[in-house]
């Protein structure tokens, strides 16, 4: 099968300001991976095309690339499953790190973020005399979290960081989560109110690519989430982001739809009323579009609200 691999090059020698696409005609076999053909281009076609490989078994994490738009690791991801009807896989380094060469990128600010969480664990007390036992059931859901393999496809994905930089990212957050829910780490509740602040575990906005672009299943989105209701649960200071969270399951609750308004108001409150202030405008550029709710700014429950409350009072039973 001829494929046509159209590759994001970046030499900052020739052409620092001045990333290009280079094409390369290549006959690829069933089994290829983006990896072997990216190799075979170096070896045969294009000695300068810079990448970085590894295990090339999807242990170490370094080939991780864009592919046709997404992140993903080149060893794990077949040709054939990329070509497009024209027989064309595009190839970019990874978003949000600073490119040093072609596909490879800077990871110093993505180990920067993993060492600002603390990833080791700091026991309560004194040093435990012999060795700390924690039971399976105390630890079988921390198995997801640890076969993380640093890759960095989440952060490149990630909508968050690429809007705002000081965001810890989804990689970051997950090791987190892996050391907050460990029986043995006495930091718990220090590591959420750090998790608190401006950056920090209310950042995400949920956008999901960090689950679909992992290749080990990690979920970071996911722990993300329980570490929001870890910090709700430990009484950590309430912040914009789980004020939003509780008045958010608080309306629908009570009403059985999104509240719009008052989740504006009821987040940010009184003591924020220069940033609630600041949402004028986008509301008035909705309302212009037609995306304001017919029942206009105040919003009556629905018929049925019922259920929907019984599904809450289903979920506060669960163990």
């Amino acid at each position: 099968m001829i494929t046509i691999f159209r590759i994001r090059r970046f030499n900052p020698e020739t052409s620092p300001s001045m990333p290009y696409f280079q094409e390369y005609k290549l006959d690829t076999e069933r089994a290829d991976t983006v990896l072997d053909a990216l190799m075979h281009i170096r070896e045969t076609l294009d000695e300068s095309l810079t990448l970085r490989c590894s295990c090339r078994g999807a242990i170490c994490g370094s080939c991780s690339m864009r592919i046709n738009g997404h992140a993903a690791l080149a060893c794990k991801t077949k040709v054939q499953a990329m070509a497009s009807e024209r027989g064309v896989v595009q190839v970019e380094p990874m978003n949000n790190m600073p490119v040093i060469k072609d596909l490879v990128t800077d990871m110093a600010g993505f180990w920067d973020k993993v060492r600002q969480v603390q990833p080791w664990l700091q026991p309560a007390g004194q040093e435990p005399e012999a060795e700390y036992l924690a039971s399976s059931e105390s630890m079988n859901h921390l198995t997801g979290v640890m076969g993380c393999i640093m890759c960095g496809a989440c952060v490149s994905d990630c909508a968050a960081l690429e809007a705002d930089e000081r965001f810890l990212g989804p990689a970051a957050l997950a090791k987190a989560y892996r050391f907050v829910a460990d029986p043995r780490d006495g930091a718990g509740r220090s590591r959420l109110l750090a998790l608190n602040e401006p950056g920090g575990m209310w950042d995400c906005t949920r956008c999901m690519e960090c689950i679909e672009v992992c290749p080990k299943g990690v979920g970071a989105m996911d722990r993300i989430m329980s570490l929001r209701s870890r910090g709700i649960q430990a009484g950590v200071p309430s912040t914009c982001g789980s004020r939003h969270a509780e008045v958010f399951a608080d309306l629908i609750y009570r009403k059985g739809r999104l509240d719009e308004p008052m989740l504006a108001a009821r987040t940010f409150g009184l003591q924020n009323l220069s940033r609630l202030l600041s949402l004028l405008p986008m509301a008035l550029r909705a309302f212009v579009r037609g995306k304001v709710p017919k029942s206009g700014p105040l919003h009556r429950a629905i018929p049925g609200v019922e259920k929907f409350r019984r599904l809450f009072q289903r979920m506060e039973e669960r163990p």
